[in-house]
């Protein structure tokens, strides 16, 4: 390592005095002006973590759902998973470090992850549309090379092209091919070969309106338009030619205001869709006859495709263990409806991405999606093989068709990480296959109504949870207050949980009416500010 290189470059990537950020489930996220030494320092940390893994590793910029003035960088893992949690660990000690320990960092990170500095770094970079993410890729890159790593820069992708793409460069390509181009074949290939089998339902069913958020997903999506058969009649709204990404706009606000993006004029019973900044989510909705709007979330959305593969899964006659992995912010009638009237097995995990991922990989098929519409479905190896060779060798041709339709599942799914563009797909071709409008879709169960709601605290490592953030462990007194409110409304169910990223609690209430599921949120907000140590006035109804 050039010592010497490492210090010149490193004071043109200063860090701001003062300044201590954290690598969370999100990577690391702030001001866009605040980020040039991290992400210097994070192609720095790349290089070292392909060095570790022998693997390709991939940087994304982008702050997601965050407004258009902020950003951020996350690592991507070499079968496109997220950075191991250790490694979080390294990432928070390298951005925080004052500029004269840097080089002691780097060589005590060497030591401990025991990583061979001779060996090769092969670094793949992505960023979204934001004013500030070209230039900051390019401080990754003056990272990348100062410890002499090779990297390959894609430009302008959405966050899940981007673990693809590393997916595929770290499988040899068998995954698929490390380009866009290949990500569009394979996608539109296997979408194509299932809905070549669709009961053909008339045109109006193919109409589709897409919220892009003013981000990378409309300039993807209309890359890959040619690829899509003509049936196929997407519409792109908030293309990003006129608005700010995010504002007013995307699946995160369509999620929290239960209202429909601007820019997006909705017909009674049209179906539309939004994408996240980065495309990594999606939710659905539509406005029935009477202009009454309808969220359509993760939960639902998971629903959906586990009614599908469940049938298929059914239909070839194995067994393949199939789950649904869900947080405890699903709502309490999507994990009811699963497990009662589907009987598919729900497991409850901590909120947060890489824990609803790590808990799907136990089972032959897991599907997981948080309630905010990021998700996906993870195939066993095992499982993979079986229904590939059933799709070639099965006899019985009921069998074997069903196989041939999961096949194309598992090609048209991105297993690597929640994936906009890959999960409207999916959504799409199961609405054809099974003829359904968006209504009958909405049908399948009805939300409890829910409230969620947050309360500024002194510090917020005062709440601890177990039981998959379900139940508050401290303070004192707090679970058993919780429990007493609980009991007062019918269908009910509330918990608290300390943000990941500022001193707030989270509050979710769940009951029979919209008024229980308020006067409920509020109860536990109050008792969370006189227990927990709230700040300023108490919260007000």
């Amino acid at each position: 390592m050039d010592s010497e290189a490492l210090k010149k470059y490193s004071a043109l990537h200063p860090k701001p005095a003062g300044l201590t950020l954290q690598y969370g489930t999100a990577g690391f996220r702030t001001k866009a002006e605040q980020l040039d030494h991290i992400m210097f320092r994070m192609g720095l940390l790349a290089v070292l973590r392909s060095k570790a893994v022998v693997s390709t590793i991939g940087i994304m910029v982008t702050a997601s759902h965050n407004p258009e003035e902020d950003n951020g960088v996350k690592l991507v893992d070499p079968l496109g998973e997220m950075l191991h949690p250790s490694w979080e660990e390294y990432a928070t000690q390298l951005a925080n470090a004052e500029e004269r320990e840097l080089q002691k960092i780097v060589t005590e990170i060497c030591q401990k992850a025991a990583v061979n500095q001779h060996k090769d770094a092969s670094v793949f970079i992505g960023r979204d549309t934001r004013p500030s993410s070209e230039k900051l890729s390019q401080s990754v890159i003056d990272g990348i090379s100062v410890l002499g790593g090779q990297y390959h820069d894609y430009g302008l992708v959405t966050t899940p092209q981007l673990h693809y793409m590393v997916c595929c460069r770290n499988t040899q390509g068998q995954y698929g091919k490390a380009t866009l181009e290949g990500y569009y074949e394979k996608l539109s290939k296997a979408f194509m070969e299932l809905i070549k089998q669709s009961p053909s339902s008339g045109e109006s069913q193919r109409h589709l309106k897409i919220d892009c958020a003013n981000g990378i997903g409309a300039l993807k999506l209309s890359e890959m338009e040619p690829y899509f058969p003509k049936e196929v009649l997407i519409h792109l709204y908030n293309d990003g030619t006129k608005e700010k990404l995010n504002h007013l706009c995307g699946a995160d606000f369509v999620k929290v205001h239960q209202k429909p993006p601007r820019g997006l004029d909705m017909k009674p019973n049209e179906r539309c869709c939004s994408f996240d900044g980065d495309a990594d989510r999606i939710v659905y909705y539509y406005k029935d006859a009477t202009g009454h709007f309808h969220l359509i979330d993760g939960d639902k959305i998971a629903t959906l495709i586990s009614i599908f593969l469940k049938d298929l899964l059914a239909k070839v006659g194995q067994t393949l263990k199939m789950a649904v992995v869900q947080t405890a912010y699903a709502n309490g009638s999507s994990t009811r409806y699963l497990e009662e009237t589907l009987k598919v097995p729900v497991h409850c995990v901590k909120t947060g991405v890489k824990h609803l991922h790590h808990k799907a990989q136990e089972f032959d098929v897991g599907v997981y999606f948080e309630a905010n519409g990021h998700g996906t479905v993870l195939f066993s190896k095992a499982a993979e093989t079986k229904i590939r060779q059933l799709a070639k060798e099965e006899k019985d041709d009921k069998k074997r068709e069903a196989a041939k339709v999961l096949e194309n599942m598992i090609d048209l799914i991105n297993q690597t990480v929640g994936d906009a563009i890959s999960d409207m797909l999916v959504i799409e071709a199961i609405l054809a296959l099974k003829g359904l409008t968006v209504q009958q879709w909405d049908a399948v169960y009805t939300d409890l109504p829910n409230r969620l709601l947050k309360v500024q605290v002194a510090d917020r490592r005062v709440i601890d949870t177990t039981d998959a953030e379900r139940r508050a462990v401290t303070p004192p007194g707090l679970q058993e207050k919780i429990d007493a409110l609980v009991k007062k409304y019918k269908l009910s169910r509330a918990f608290v949980r300390p943000s990941g990223t500022e001193d707030v609690v989270r509050i979710y209430a769940e009951a029979d009416t919209q008024e229980n599921a308020d006067a409920l949120a509020h109860e536990v907000s109050l008792a969370v500010y006189h227990l927990a140590g709230g700040k300023g006035a108490p919260p007000q109804p």
